[in-house]
């Protein structure tokens, strides 16, 4: 894990950007970058200072981001804010266009153009005693406010999270400070439980039959699995969804998902639903719909970038991406 990390200078370098002036001032110039961490070859964490949206930020909401002035609107959960420090946290996936732009080029000290927030209703954290708080991959990062919400509201949190590999592994130490048992699933065994977070989620049962709630976050056919580990249980289970967005407002419609046989925009209506009552057919087919595109947009990007580094050998300087 490479650590990009000065918090220090980092927040001392923004309040001198920002001395004297509102949010007005902080947005016309973007939103300064105080931090970056690379977790792995694809995911990595921005640590970027929005005082405003860092005090009104709560578990489970987003952020529709633009990296710069020709790019596109992308919705990005929040997975940490710190009022104090007036920051707010992003861990990203690099899997398409936008994402690999920006893993390619945020960096300390950089900004970002436009983020709006925060959006979509926040989790609601619940009366319940005893809950188990379960991440799968990305989904592993937005599952820690809501285990951090439940622990300071007095529940005894277990949290259940699943990686690929030990390779993959992020923020172990901080879910421990929040959780009163915690297990890691690895797909490969290479650490903790092997096997699927379905399979953590059993085992917590098995040992606490007085669960009350199950909260899951990571990738839609993950949440399916854990709706229908805990149906026979007959436990109140919680999910967060991720269908397409445009506005993040409830205008475009794109979010669409089906709840309960009924229709509901993620993103205002959610992102949290009754896992028992979602349709994950409905929503995975519908996250298909611009696949195409997606790939066309990569390819088009990636062969420009290629063609940018060849460009100056041909003169006879040195190249660079």
């Amino acid at each position: 894990m490479v650590d990009h990390d000065n918090r220090r200078d980092g927040v001392t370098r923004a309040r001198d950007l920002t001395s004297g002036a509102n949010m007005d001032g902080i947005a016309a110039s973007g939103f300064p970058i105080l931090a970056r961490t690379d977790f792995s070859d694809t995911t990595f964490l921005l640590e970027i200072y929005h005082p405003t949206m860092a005090r009104a930020a709560r578990p489970g909401q987003f952020v529709i981001l633009i990296a710069h002035d020709h790019g596109e609107r992308i919705p990005l959960t929040i997975a940490d804010f710190d009022p104090a420090k007036g920051t707010i946290t992003l861990v990203i996936q690099a899997v398409g266009k936008t994402t690999r732009e920006m893993q390619r080029d945020f960096r300390k000290g950089g900004n970002i153009l436009g983020m709006v927030g925060p959006m979509g209703e926040p989790s609601h954290i619940s009366e319940a005693k005893k809950v188990i708080c379960v991440g799968g991959g990305l989904g592993v990062a937005p599952i820690f406010p809501q285990a951090r919400g439940f622990k300071q509201a007095g529940a005894y949190v277990i949290g259940v999270v699943g990686f690929r590999s030990s390779d993959l592994i992020f923020w172990e130490d901080k879910f421990r400070q929040v959780c009163d048992e915690f297990m890691i699933c690895t797909d490969d065994g290479s650490a903790g439980l092997k096997g699927l977070v379905t399979e953590g989620i059993e085992a917590a049962i098995a040992r606490h039959p007085d669960i009350d709630e199950v909260v899951a976050i990571g990738p839609p056919i993950m949440m399916k699995a854990c709706a229908e580990a805990t149906r026979p249980h007959k436990i109140k289970t919680i999910v967060s969804l991720n269908p397409i967005m445009v506005d993040g407002t409830g205008m475009c419609g794109g979010c669409r998902v089906r709840v309960g046989g009924r229709i509901k925009f993620a993103c205002v209506d959610g992102p949290d639903f009754d896992g028992h009552d979602v349709d994950f057919d409905d929503l995975m087919t519908r996250l298909q719909r611009f696949k195409e595109d997606e790939r066309m947009a990569l390819e088009k990007w990636s062969e420009n970038c290629r063609r940018l580094a060849l460009e100056p050998s041909q003169t006879g300087e040195k190249g660079g991406s």
